[in-house]
């Protein structure tokens, strides 16, 4: 097992990018490197692959949306050689209120986008043909009769460090978790709760599994949560609290109803009434009520806060569930520390 880490750069640039460093010493094996509609994510990968020597510097996440999959593609080249082949692709549709909201674009086909743009992506970079795409969505070139005429197949210049850049997806739904399990390198599940993922996400991975090419080796699985380590039982669970403004925004308010993965998600966990009065609280403006409502079993099963011998278990059951790589936040003054106790403990 792997630790991995969400970098904070509001702080600033260079501090985050001193941190990094400082985790990279510690053990961290991957940063990852959120967009949204803050900053682009792009930009900080760049300084982080100079300000580092061995940490993996990843997307999380790129959406799908924003960019075309021939640029996705030299920008993750173009990290991987800035960083001597560090680079993560981290992939997502986000959802329709960041790219139709924010960007301008029709939030449409994500599972075929999905697919196309990570064959588009992997054709860049292997560099065997100029490259040609008669996909649904993408048509690269432009089709005859389209245009200017003038376009023609053509290989990215430059020879990439490495023909197969590792592309992690994340996703929920159950058709997005079978199309990741089938062509991605790894998975980016958010409220993961090992106890719960072979019931949730089994048939979906198992489906997946039976359509993949063995030459992509078996799907990597990143997941955790806040961490906390302590034997005062007050503080691990004012810890889990933490997590609750970012449960009750994304179960709550990301989306409208009928349209949000994450209260679908928690529904299938089993938290069907909680999930609805979340988000008829938050959606309407009742944000402390809506934070009050998410369960307190889902915020343990969702971290890492407590004693020790506690931590060692959770440990055990993210193993237990297949996870590869445990993604922590640690809550705590001095980071480091807390990722050289975990790499000493997921050995």
């Amino acid at each position: 097992m792997q630790l991995s880490m969400p970098i904070n750069y509001a702080g600033g640039f260079e501090e985050s990018a001193r941190q990094v460093a400082e985790l990279e010493k510690a053990g961290l094996d991957s940063a990852w490197v959120a967009e949204a509609y803050g900053y682009d994510g792009v930009s900080f990968m760049g300084y982080l692959a100079a300000k580092t020597e061995r940490v993996q510097i990843a997307s999380g996440i790129l959406p799908l949306y924003t960019r075309t999959p021939t640029l996705l593609a030299m920008t993750a080249a173009g990290i991987d050689a800035l960083s001597n082949g560090r680079c993560i692709l981290g992939l997502g549709a986000s959802g329709p209120q960041v790219i139709e909201g924010f960007h301008g674009v029709i939030y449409d086909k994500p599972l075929a986008r999905t697919r196309e743009i990570v064959s588009i992506c992997r054709k860049v970079w292997a560099r065997e043909a100029p490259l040609t795409n008669d996909g649904p969505l993408y048509s690269i070139p432009v089709p005859e009769g389209q245009g200017t005429g003038l376009g023609k197949p053509l290989k990215i210049i430059g020879h990439p460090v490495r023909s197969r850049i590792p592309i992690y997806i994340a996703s929920l739904g159950e058709k997005n978790v079978a199309l990741t399990a089938e062509i991605a390198d790894g998975w980016l599940p958010v409220f993961f709760v090992p106890e719960k993922a072979k019931d949730v996400f089994g048939p979906a991975l198992a489906e997946g599994a039976a359509k993949r090419s063995p030459d992509l080796g078996p799907l990597e699985i990143n997941a955790g949560g806040l961490v906390c380590i302590t034997d005062d039982k007050d503080q691990a669970e004012s810890a889990r609290d933490l997590g609750r403004g970012m449960a009750a925004l994304y179960i709550g308010g990301m989306g409208a109803k009928g349209k949000n993965f994450y209260n679908a998600l928690v529904t299938r966990y089993g938290y069907e009434q909680e999930a609805a009065e979340i988000q008829d609280l938050y959606l309407g403006g009742h944000k402390q009520e809506a934070m009050a409502k998410v369960p307190a079993e889902l915020l343990e099963k969702t971290s890492l806060c407590g004693s020790e011998g506690y931590i060692k278990e959770r440990i055990a059951a993210y193993k237990e569930a297949g996870v590869t790589s445990l993604a922590i936040t640690p809550l705590a003054a001095n980071p480091a520390e807390v990722v050289e106790k975990l790499k000493v403990w997921i050995a």
